[in-house]
């Protein structure tokens, strides 16, 4: 006969495991009566396990929300896949300086069996990371928030801080969160303005929900409308490129977040990509290894060839063009 904290961690595990579970099922997999089951569900509630019961011939119970954070029973390999998630978000790949993912992989490591903190072990001593870039990151809890409201579909009041740092106060409804890899965006209908906006959500400076549910008609792709704007507004120099492949290719190669695409029959497409100049620009074409055609403008195809014939040069054809008799 297993202790009764032994059961109750049974019991935990079954409810994890699937939906839902009849009172008689969960009896014969502890080996107990449905009367014990009923009330070792009862202990699971006054430890803050929310277990809902589930109407029906015989009854069962299910796992719903509880009042506050319950321990949880994982297997090794959610261990380690939650441990994992949370030392890339403590490294700032999603929450920047954010000390929340830190905390708790801190908290995670102290009660690790030894055969997981072997694993991380080895994680850690064989994995490296490139330097990232030092820009501002969203909080966990704006984050936190953000998503709330979004799950709600409550009209909000948000108060925003641009890129110039303005500070604005508008009425939104909230859609979806949109993450690009570099920045969190919060993507909601300007009411006011009667427009879909983007916003960066490290530039949210408050945000208050009205309490007011809302329904957003004819909601855009939220993932879609970022990248759009990003390639329309995120850089101050553009250019159109045509490349040999076929849209769905081109798309593989120059990310969606990176540039907006337009197929130019089965096999091109017209790319329409930003950047800070036409120098650069063109070191990130040159890059691509891919033929292509600068349709505009005139400066980054100047630049490409410009770079092209430094390379030619370079690499020694300039001098044994000069050497060669006359």
């Amino acid at each position: 006969m297993i202790t009764t904290s032994a059961r109750l961690l049974r019991l935990v595990s079954l409810l994890s495991s699937r939906p839902t579970w009849s009172n008689a099922e969960l009896a014969r997999q502890l080996g107990v009566t449905e009367r014990t089951v009923r009330r070792d569900v009862d202990k699971l509630r006054e430890l803050g396990y929310g277990v809902e019961s589930v109407p029906g011939p015989g009854g069962g119970y299910r796992f719903g929300a509880g009042n506050r954070m319950p321990p949880l029973n994982l297997d090794d390999d959610e261990v380690f896949a939650v441990a994992v998630a949370l030392r890339e978000a403590a490294h700032g790949a999603a929450l920047g300086a954010d000390p929340a993912a830190l905390s708790a992989l801190l908290k995670l490591r102290q009660i690790l069996p030894t055969r997981m903190a072997r694993r991380l072990a080895g994680l850690d001593a064989t994995v490296e990371h490139t330097p990232r870039c030092e820009t501002p990151r969203a909080s966990a809890d704006v984050l936190l928030l953000l998503a709330s409201v979004c799950r709600a579909s409550e009209r909000t009041t948000l108060t925003y801080r641009d890129m110039h740092g303005t500070t604005t106060v508008r009425c939104v409804d909230p859609h979806r969160l949109v993450y690009t890899g570099a920045h969190w965006y919060f993507v909601a209908r300007d009411v006011e303005r009667s427009a879909w906006r983007t916003f960066r959500a490290d530039r949210v400076v408050e945000l208050e929900s009205t309490g007011e549910v809302i329904e957003v008609p004819d909601a855009p792709d939220a993932a879609q409308l970022v990248s759009d704007t990003i390639t329309r507004t995120g850089y101050p120099f553009f250019a159109r490129v045509r490349l040999p492949l076929s849209y769905d290719d081109a798309r593989r190669l120059v990310a969606p977040i990176v540039a907006t695409h337009e197929p130019d029959g089965p096999d091109a497409t017209v790319i329409s990509i930003g950047g800070s100049d036409p120098d650069q620009l063109a070191g990130y074409l040159l890059s691509l290894r891919t033929p292509l055609e600068v349709l505009s403008p005139d400066s980054v195809r100047e630049a490409l060839l410009a770079r092209l014939d430094a390379l030619y040069r370079g690499n020694g054809a300039g001098r044994q063009e000069a050497d060669e008799p006359q």
